[in-house]
């Protein structure tokens, strides 16, 4: 069976034999040494001044980062289900909060942030997916980040990063915590979580710790010792180190590269099909389709051709399919789920079967065309 949903993804063998290994202790020098080389080649993946990792799914680290930076008033983005949960987060500790909330295929508007921004001077926090998985859409969270610090320096930029880290090289000039997951473009088993912060996000964080099991200020300080203050996700940590070194092998520019090269591939081929790529604003993490039998889609690609993609979630859950472009994917790999997908719609009475996906996909990724 291929795995296809963005998330979890299927873990390279290099890796899987990594996390084979027997166990070791976390309180030691041997498992210190590994957990100091995967927070260097962090810090520099993500582009920031610190780096903490928690066992958590990224749930914990959105409730991490809403806790421990925002003080006053948050405003949150909701253009679907992982936008949402920030406002039930707020809600959940009694943090207030405004919510944009738009359709799941609708980027927030740059200028509507703007507005609120200067309705509200209590507002110390803004919280926003750079890709929103719920429907495939990218918020364009490098413009808003700068256009929000143009406005106030003093509020945090809090970036939930967990389908976009890993996926293309993110700008974190203007962003003040950037979380991400171990299950999405890294590859791993799920539960680890991962914060990228900035000086100005430490210097909050330390200022005025808060929680207890996620208390950032807490795991900084033994973090930088290269231990944790509770049990560290041993074997996970292992993995990320191995995977790590598999990307570094020939460079993160071609990782991206070729993220990019089958995204827009199979989208193109996708479209070819005559299916609608659901969001305004694609992001590279997947490949999102509306159509009214996706369920159907899914369901034969799944028991007649091994593939297994993802449907949708709430309303849409069965009029969506997500096809996942994130990690070490090779593009015949790609080609066989669009193939399936083609296949699917022929058996559907949809259109009738030509290899239009494959070709369209080959030429895009192997030509560039």
């Amino acid at each position: 069976m291929l795995l296809f949903t963005p998330g979890p993804t299927p873990s390279p063998e290099a890796v899987r034999i990594a996390m084979g290994v027997p166990t070791i202790h976390h309180r030691t020098p041997e498992f210190e040494e590994i957990f100091k080389t995967v927070r260097e080649k962090l810090i520099k993946v993500m582009g920031m001044s610190e780096v903490i990792m928690l066992s958590s799914s990224g749930t914990g680290a959105m409730e991490a980062c809403v806790t421990n930076l925002c003080k006053s008033h948050a405003l949150t983005i909701n253009s679907g289900k992982f936008g949402e949960r920030f406002g039930k987060i707020c809600k959940a500790f009694d943090i207030p909060y405004t919510e944009l909330k738009y359709s799941w295929d609708t980027p927030a508007p740059l200028q509507d942030v703007v507005n609120v921004i200067k309705a509200n001077p209590k507002i110390d926090t803004i919280c926003i997916q750079i890709c929103e998985s719920a429907g495939g859409l990218r918020h364009d969270v490098e413009g808003i980040a700068k256009a929000v610090k143009e406005i106030n320096r003093d509020i945090f930029v809090i970036a939930d990063g967990i389908t976009a880290v890993g996926v293309e090289k993110i700008d974190t000039t203007n962003i003040d915590a950037l979380i991400t997951g171990s299950q999405k473009a890294f590859m791993l088993p799920p539960g680890l979580a991962m914060i990228g912060l900035s000086d100005g996000a430490v210097a909050k964080i330390e200022k005025a710790p808060k929680g207890f099991y996620f208390n950032l200020a807490s795991e900084l300080k033994n973090q930088r010792k290269n231990t944790t203050a509770y049990t560290a996700a041993t074997t996970l940590i292992i993995g990320l180190k191995a995977m790590l070194e598999l990307i570094e092998k020939d460079g993160f520019d071609k990782f991206y590269a070729d993220t990019k090269k089958r995204a827009l591939g199979a989208n193109a081929a996708l479209e070819a099909l005559g299916l609608t790529i659901y969001p305004k604003t694609p992001a590279l993490a997947m490949s999102t389709v509306y159509h009214e039998k996706a369920k159907e889609i899914r369901s034969i690609a799944k028991k007649k051709y091994a593939v297994n993609i993802a449907g949708g979630q709430d309303d849409l859950k069965d009029t969506l399919f997500r096809i996942n472009n994130m990690g070490i994917i090779e593009p015949y790999e790609t080609a066989w789920a669009l193939n399936a997908v083609e296949l699917a719609l022929d058996e559907l009475g949809i259109r009738v079967y030509d290899g239009t996906a494959n070709n369209i996909f080959s030429v895009k990724v192997f030509k560039g065309n």
